[in-house]
Parts: structure tokens; C-alpha cells; sequence
């Protein structure tokens, strides 16, 4: 790797753009560039499933051409992005992390991948995930596991896995990831990154979660968000621009575009008097030690050096664990799945397998529906007296890979799945929620700091996270394996 591929690593994609525009870069520069460091990362971390040089070749030069000839090659002229693989890409390889779509290239974009196309974005290829994004971490039965690019035996945290670990070793300045329980939030968190769930509707999905065509994929409709996952919060402003233009008849939760502009909120700006809620735990949720003292610690920022008023206070609901996996069954083509893996159950995820198979009432479907309905009147009236709420992302840092999550928290003994209490109830409700790094452990992890908006404030989000990165900015810092390997 030479300096100046580094030097390009070490750019925003907003900086990017900008210099290609300008004729100071060109795409084709950016995009070798990028595929050079991706060479040198991959045998580390694992990051994609398919990469597509040649496509992102064949995107520079038509970027490069229409600056050549003086048109707007959009505003995400030449910047490399990785596409997570739940998100469909006409032509290219999208397997889900599963052996029963390995090889199948869908026949359509998703929306998203539409739109990125047309705003000037280069394609590197396709992230990993666990099997069709369900879990919160980086492995699946194809048998490709996601490093974290802090440290290799740990996992960067799912199921956005690949797209986390390539923007934290700098691959590319942002990436396409998904969050139907957290999947955007958890890997932005483990992997120091910044991660945005736009509120419900804001980014149009198809065909992920809209065609019965593709039952693996077709699912999580009320609760799955498709954002952006960055270094900084201004280049997830600038993706958010592009993605979430406004809604699509394809997608019919999709909303009216915003009455504010992307970019504009992601500018830094006075907090002063802002009401804070902080909850550590939920008033019921185990957390490790270091992620209470880390987040603990980035909260007095909002005091002390943004202004803000910060109450500790809690949502105050039950812990609507057990009946999230249930809504989740609900939202599956059960049936399409269960004809799928019938007499392939060794090829597919034990934890997939059990939550297919298993024989769900109406019952159980129905009072996860009022579990939810609850939360989400409990949030509503709680919000009503703060303009935003903070949490931990995690409730522990990054664990070693090849597990669905740890089994004692805080000295508790836990199921495998609780480390994820803080992320998805927002899914439950649909609000705006970050990832912000906070800070990290002394073992040197990352560890994320959630910010959380009222219905539809994603101006509010974003604006919180713009200053929360002026007071304590991350984007040069980078993790030890970028260091040893000289990039």
C-alpha cells in the first residue's frame, strides 16, 4: 500500500466527492485504491462475501466520464461503498450467509442500491452476515467468519458484520447495513463506528422484506430498517440524502421525504438546554461493568461540555425480551422457509432451525403484538418530557466470535441474546437511533453510546450526534490491525 492509498483510506466519502468533482481524484484512483486495501485486509477480517472489482471498476469510469463531460456524476461522486448481503444487487452473488442461496444473484436492486447508483457511489462488493441476518453477530454455515478489526479473535458484531469491519479498517468511508433488531446499531458499537436507524419508513425496502418470492428474505417487515454505518456522522448524513429521498410505491410503510435536509442537521451546532433522558439499564437490564463506566462517563459530556440537562430516568416498561424473537416468527414466511430447509436442516443455523420449526400459536403472536403496543405508548408519553435518550448500544463489549452473545452478564447468568436489550425495542417503536462511539474499555474495545429520537426527529439525532463527535471525535483513531499492517 503507498501513502497516497492511505491517504485516500483516511478521506470522508463527502471528501471524496468533492476532490472527484473537482478533478483533484479520479473514481477509477479511489476505487483501486480501495480495492488494494480490501486485498490486503481480507485474509484479517473477512469482511466480503463477494467482492466485485470489476463492477466497481466499471462504475468509477462512468463516474469519471460524466465528469469529463461536464454532468453531475451525483453526489456520491466515486465513493466506494460495501453493500451488506441482505440487500439485493441485480447480477452479483447475494447468499445471505446461507447455503441454501449460495450462488443466487437476484434480478433486481434493492431500492437503496438504486439509488446509490445513481448518486455516484462505486460498489467493492457484498458484506457478511450471519444467515439471513438472524443474529447479532458475524458467522454463518458458508463459512465465513467476520473479524473485529480491534481485535481478530473477537467478533465486530452483527448481523451488519462485514460492513462493520470494513469501514473501521477503512475500506471504504461508509457501507450499506440493515437493522431489524439492531443489526446497523450492534456492529457500529463493537466496531467504533457511527450507525443510523432512520425512523420507520424513511428508507423504502424491496425486495428485502416485500417479496414472497425469496422466503429467506422476506420478512421482519414492520421492524427492518435499511442506514448507513460510517466514521463520521456527516457521511451517514450524506447517505441518508441519498436514501432516504422520499418514499416508493414498492415499500408501503414508506413515508413523504423529510421537511428538513440531511447534511444541514449533521452540522455541528448548541445544545445548550437540551433536555437529556439517560438510561444505563432500563432499570432491569445487566450490563458490564466497563460499558456502564465508558457510557457513564461520554453522558457527563452532554453536561458538562455540551450544556444539556441530563436526568437519569427509565421508559419504564417490562422487558419485552421474549416476545421480540416471536414477532419476529410472526413477520417470517414461515411456511416458505420450513418447505425450504426440509431435509436440509444440517445445512442451515441450529438457532434457525429451532426458531422455523418451532410450533408458534396465535396466542403467543397476539400478546407479542400488546407487549409491543405497550412499549411503544410507554415511549411516546416518556419522550413527551426529553428531546432525546441516551442508553448503551451493548450491554457488553465485543466477545470472542463464534457465539451468539455471553452467557453471564454483570455477574448474572443470562440468555444468549440479552446483550442485545437496548437495541431492539427501538425497532419495536420505529424511532430514529444511533450508534455513537462513546469511548473504550481498557482492554482498548470499542463501546457505543445510543442516542435515541422522538417519533420522526431524525433532524434531532442526527444533530445530537454531530455534537457529541465535535466534543469527542474518533474518526482518527483506528484500530491496532490498520497500524500493524501499515495502512
Amino acid at each position: 500500500m503507498s501513502d497516497s492509498d492511505n491517504a485516500i483510506a483516511r478521506l470522508s466519502a463527502g471528501e471524496i466527492a468533492a476532490k472527484v468533482k473537482s478533478k483533484a481524484i479520479s473514481a477509477a484512483d479511489v476505487t483501486e485504491a480501495a480495492l488494494r486495501r480490501m486485498e490486503a485486509l481480507e485474509p484479517h477480517i473477512h469482511a466480503f462475501s463477494v467482492p466485485t472489482p470489476e463492477v466497481a471498476r466499471a462504475a468509477a469510469a462512468a463516474v469519471d466520464a460524466k465528469v469529463a463531460a461536464g454532468e453531475d456524476p451525483g453526489p456520491l461522486a466515486g465513493a466506494p461503498i460495501g453493500i451488506k448481503d441482505l440487500v439485493a444487487t441485480k447480477g452479483i452473488v447475494t447468499a445471505m450467509g446461507s447455503k441454501l442461496y449460495e450462488g443466487w444473484a437476484p434480478e433486481e436492486d434493492d431500492i437503496v442500491v438504486e439509488r446509490l447508483k445513481a448518486a455516484g457511489a462505486v460498489i467493492l462488493g457484498k458484506t457478511n452476515v450471519p444467515e439471513f441476518g438472524y443474529s447479532g453477530v458475524g458467522h454463518n454455515p458458508l463459512g465465513m467468519t467476520t473479524r473485529n478489526p480491534w481485535n481478530l479473535a473477537l467478533t465486530p458484531g452483527g448481523s451488519s458484520a462485514g460492513s462493520g469491519a470494513s469501514v473501521a479498517s477503512g475500506v471504504s468511508p461508509f457501507a450499506i447495513g440493515s437493522d431489524g433488531g439492531g443489526s446497523i446499531r450492534i456492529p457500529s458499537a463493537h466496531s467504533g463506528l457511527y450507525g443510523m436507524k432512520a425512523s420507520m419508513g424513511r428508507v423504502p425496502l424491496y425486495p428485502g422484506c416485500r417479496d414472497e418470492r425469496y422466503p429467506g428474505v422476506s420478512s421482519w417487515e414492520s421492524l427492518e430498517h435499511i442506514g448507513p454505518m460510517s466514521r463520521t456522522v456527516a457521511d451517514s448524513a450524506l447517505m441518508l440524502s441519498v436514501i432516504a429521498a422520499g418514499p416508493d410505491m414498492r415499500d408501503r410503510y414508506s413515508i413523504p421525504g423529510p421537511e428538513f435536509d440531511w447534511n444541514e442537521a449533521a452540522k455541528p451546532g448548541s445544545l445548550k438546554g437540551l433536555r437529556v433522558a439517560y438510561s444505563s439499564d432500563w432499570g432491569y437490564a445487566p450490563v458490564d461493568p466497563e460499558v456502564r463506566r465508558v457510557v457513564g462517563e461520554a453522558v457527563k459530556a452532554f453536561e458538562q461540555d455540551l450544556g444539556c440537562h441530563v436526568e437519569e430516568a427509565h421508559p419504564g416498561w417490562e422487558d419485552p425480551g421474549p416476545h421480540f424473537w416471536t414477532l419476529v416468527a410472526a413477520e417470517s414466511d414461515l411456511t416458505g422457509m420450513r418447505k425450504m430447509i426440509a431435509g436440509r436442516e444440517a445445512d442451515v443455523s441450529p438457532h434457525l432451525v429451532a426458531l422455523i420449526q418451532k410450533e408458534w400459536t396465535g396466542a403467543e403472536f397476539t400478546d407479542a403484538k400488546t407487549v409491543r403496543k405497550a412499549v411503544v405508548n410507554k415511549m411516546w408519553r416518556f419522550m413527551q418530557n426529553y428531546d432525546v435518550l441516551l442508553t448503551p448500544t451493548l450491554a457488553v463489549p465485543p466477545f470472542p466470535v463464534h457465539m451468539q452473545g455471553p452467557e453471564m452478564i454483570e455477574g448474572r447468568m443470562v440468555d444468549s441474546g440479552r446483550w442485545l436489550s437496548f437495541t431492539f425495542p427501538l425497532n419495536l417503536t420505529g424511532q430514529p437511533a444511533a450508534s455513537i462511539p462513546a469511548g473504550f474499555t481498557k482492554d482498548g474495545l470499542p463501546v457505543g453510546l445510543q442516542i435515541i429520537g422522538r417519533h420522526l426527529d431524525d433532524a434531532m439525532v442526527l444533530r445530537v450526534s454531530a455534537a457529541f463527535e465535535a466534543a469527542r471525535p474518533w474518526a482518527n483513531v483506528w484500530p491496532p490491525l490498520v497500524r500493524d499492517l501499515g495502512l
